[in-house]
């Protein structure tokens, strides 16, 4: 009897291993499916969010006015108890804290807000000193960054911006017309490898000339004077009585 009863545990006990390790084995397959399922979904999503990137940096390129509005910011008030030497200075910073206020920009960050260059001039146009008591405003976003500019410009500020744009014109008129001749080709001209075949040849005939004039120097160095030269003047001998 103590014998069958040791066989029957010992079956069982191989038989509880058996399935122990294939339950094992199970779980082993389970947990490589589930790793593989999870780093598919991690490719998966970084890929969508690179292709969001690039599509939404082509989308950024095309600029998208939004929230055009016209302020009137009070500069006086707040610039009386600032030193004279920085008020033009804190001038524009005033303008910048009043609009990232209104318009809601994120965390308060300056460097969003971006100031027109006709804005800038006016607030400088009477000295760091004296800063103008308002300004009226014209402010839009633009991709997230918040644009000013200056509602009624003056006279000279608007001659000095059409200056500024007919130069540029010019200087655009000029490019495009210089890479027009470029890409023209005359028959007289000569092409990139006939000039620098004309310019090897002149380096060779330098080159030859320079060492024809070495071995001459060398040449008149080994050569022997002669010592019996006659002098320059004869000298003067006493005539024969």
């Amino acid at each position: 009897m103590a014998e069958e009863n040791k066989k029957n545990l010992k079956e069982k006990l191989s038989v509880n291993e058996k399935s122990l390790g294939e339950k094992k084995v199970e779980t082993s397959e389970n947990k490589i499916e589930d790793k593989k399922s999870e780093i598919k979904e991690s490719v998966t999503s970084k890929i969508k969010e690179e292709l969001d990137k690039a599509t939404s940096g082509k989308q950024d390129k095309k600029t998208v006015r939004t929230d055009e509005r016209e302020y009137v910011i009070p500069i006086a008030v707040k610039v009386r108890k600032v030193q004279k030497y920085r008020k033009a200075q804190i001038a524009i910073k005033i303008v910048k804290r009043f609009l990232a206020r209104h318009m809601k920009v994120y965390d308060r960050d300056l460097n969003k807000i971006k100031i027109d260059r006709y804005l800038n001039d006016f607030i400088w146009s009477r000295g760091i000193k004296n800063p103008p008591s308002k300004v009226k405003v014209k402010v839009f976003k633009e991709n997230g960054v918040v644009r000013v500019e200056l509602a009624n410009i003056s006279s000279h500020l608007s001659f000095k911006r059409n200056k500024l744009e007919n130069r540029t014109l010019k200087a655009s008129e000029s490019g495009k017309k210089k890479v027009k001749n470029s890409e023209i080709q005359r028959p007289n001209e000569k092409t990139d490898e006939q000039v620098k075949e004309v310019k090897e040849k002149k380096a060779a005939v330098i080159d030859s000339g320079n060492k024809m004039e070495r071995t001459a120097a060398k040449t008149m160095k080994h050569t022997t004077k002669d010592n019996n030269k006659q002098p320059k003047h004869q000298q003067r001998k006493a005539l024969a009585k």
